[in-house]
């Protein structure tokens, strides 16, 4: 693979990192524009991304007549630049999930669809989430397991059954909904398409986490009787699988391009602290234990990049980037938090208050290694592939 940008990528990353900067790191820095989940408020949010669309900065990741199609490359650019700031993917509507919906609208709705349920979340009239994790023992990383079950009556499906840990669920308006609608083992899944206002279901909880939120938080809703007509049915009854195989893939590693810009920030604050903290005589900066730990850092996210482009390569040109994904995933997940753990270490005391982002990205870091998929799961996901492919699992693609 090629690993030079674009101009056109690199002018986008220019013109994000000043909008940044600019707008959004000085709201950041103003603990009276945090909501009281640390999200930024939403009547500040609203003025933001009114100036991101301005300036030419919105929902890059959808390619659209009249601007440029940056790819998954483009994409792990520019999300990149855009997480500097905790803000920052809620401000350009690059943000988990309606980042990831989108996308699978765009690849998988018919055009009726996408008039009624995508372009609202395009033009950010409206958010959306994702509903298929189950509590216990329905379907979390094994989709196989999900009980919530739509029965087809007519021209409409029925729906019963709960979902948990659904980000988003509280203010969204648009949701997309994984059940069962048979017992096949490859089939037996579809997904829907329904509106908050529709009766036949609840939020039964938001559910509290250690970390900061997402708008519309985290939350447990419950399915009794929700009518779903069969035009609102995505990419037809049986293909659920392939819709959240669709979906999941691109999300995981666009969440890995966000935590690569976090990770840079950690490294950014501890830079900076060690540059002018004395202690006993010397800078911190001078201190060889410091320059280690920033050098192993700064070598940590190169390598998490490296895996990131190398899963965006596969994806631009056809391929499912599984296996790369996987390694991207576990690799920058457990990155993010070693940052923002080894920053506030550099930091001493200031980085465990709240005078600086970095214990917010530590709380927010830990749920990186279970989100679209645990560690684990991922790292079984991988001896998979080394099974089916054996040395073959190092392979070099061969041009033309």
């Amino acid at each position: 693979m090629d690993f030079s940008i674009s101009p056109v990528v690199e002018d986008l990353r220019i013109r994000i990192a000043a909008f940044v900067e600019t707008e959004i790191l000085p709201l950041e820095a103003d603990r009276s524009t945090y909501d009281e989940h640390g999200n930024i408020r939403m009547d500040l949010l609203d003025g933001v991304r009114a100036k991101a669309k301005s300036a030419g900065l919105w929902t890059l990741q959808l390619d659209r007549p009249g601007r440029p199609a940056i790819g998954r490359m483009g994409m792990a650019v520019c999300y990149e630049e855009m997480n500097r700031s905790i803000f920052g993917p809620a401000c350009f509507n690059s943000a988990a999930p309606d980042d990831g919906n989108m996308m699978v609208l765009d690849a998988t709705a018919t055009p009726e669809q996408k008039s009624t349920w995508l372009t609202p979340i395009e033009t950010g009239a409206v958010k959306s989430a994702f509903a298929m994790t189950e509590p216990h023992p329905g379907g979390g990383s094994d989709p196989s397991m999900i009980q919530t079950f739509a029965e087809k009556q007519g021209d409409r499906y029925i729906v019963r059954g709960r979902k948990w840990f659904i980000t988003g669920a509280e203010e969204a308006s648009h949701f997309i909904l994984v059940a069962r609608t048979s017992d096949d083992p490859r089939h037996g899944l579809t997904a829907f398409l329904f509106h908050k206002d529709q009766p036949g279901w609840r939020i039964v909880r938001r559910i509290g986490i250690m970390g900061p939120e997402e708008h519309g938080g985290h939350c447990e809703l419950e399915f009794d009787g929700l009518e779903i007509p069969v035009e609102n049915v995505l990419l037809g009854e049986g293909k659920g699988l392939k819709v959240t195989q669709i979906r999941l893939g691109p999300a995981r590693l666009t969440h890995c391009m966000r935590w690569l810009g976090l990770s840079k920030r950690c490294v950014e604050i501890a830079t900076a602290y060690a540059a002018e903290r004395h202690g006993f005589g010397v800078r911190l900066a001078d201190r060889e234990s410091i320059q280690m730990m920033l050098g192993e850092l700064a070598m940590g996210i190169e390598i998490g990049r490296l895996l990131v482009m190398k899963a965006a390569w596969e994806l631009d040109r056809g391929g499912f980037a599984r296996k790369e994904v996987s390694m991207a995933k576990i690799h920058v997940a457990n990155l993010l938090h070693k940052a923002a753990d080894t920053a506030i270490q550099i930091n001493g005391a200031r980085g465990y208050s709240t005078d600086t982002v970095l214990e917010w990205i530590y709380r927010y870091a830990r749920q990186a290694r279970l989100v679209d998929g645990a560690d684990e799961v991922h790292k079984m996901v991988l001896n998979r592939h080394l099974e089916d492919q054996g040395r073959g699992f190092w392979r070099w693609e061969i041009g033309a």
